[in-house]
Parts: C-alpha cells; sequence; structure tokens
C-alpha cells in the first residue's frame, strides 16, 4: 500500500464515521480499518523509516 493509498483510506473512514450525511456503511467501515490496521502496511505507509533497518547500526 503506497503513502497516497493509506491516506485515502484513512479520509474515506474519517468521512463514512463522521460525515452526518453520510448513510453508516458497516462492511465498508471495517474492511477499512483492516487495511489500515495492519502493523506491517499501516507502520510502513505512516512511518516509513520505522521498520527500515539503521545503516548505521550495522
Amino acid at each position: 500500500m503506497t503513502h497516497a493509498e493509506y491516506d485515502r483510506k484513512l479520509e474515506e473512514l474519517d468521512r463514512l464515521l463522521n460525515d452526518p450525511d453520510v448513510p453508516m456503511q458497516p462492511d465498508k467501515i471495517w474492511s477499512l480499518l483492516a487495511d489500515v490496521s495492519r502493523p506491517d502496511l499501516a507502520a510502513t505507509a505512516r512511518f516509513p523509516s520505522a521498520l527500515r533497518p539503521d545503516p548505521a547500526a550495522r
């Protein structure tokens, strides 16, 4: 998942949860939550250096 995809999913999730004009879509919300909560994808999308080895530590 790219940074842009991750951000789009967070924005869509925010819209589904907080926009009073958007009908509740539980299946879509759970799907988006599953996508953004995966530690490997979420951490690398939001904090790319968090999972990369530090070259100086070698």
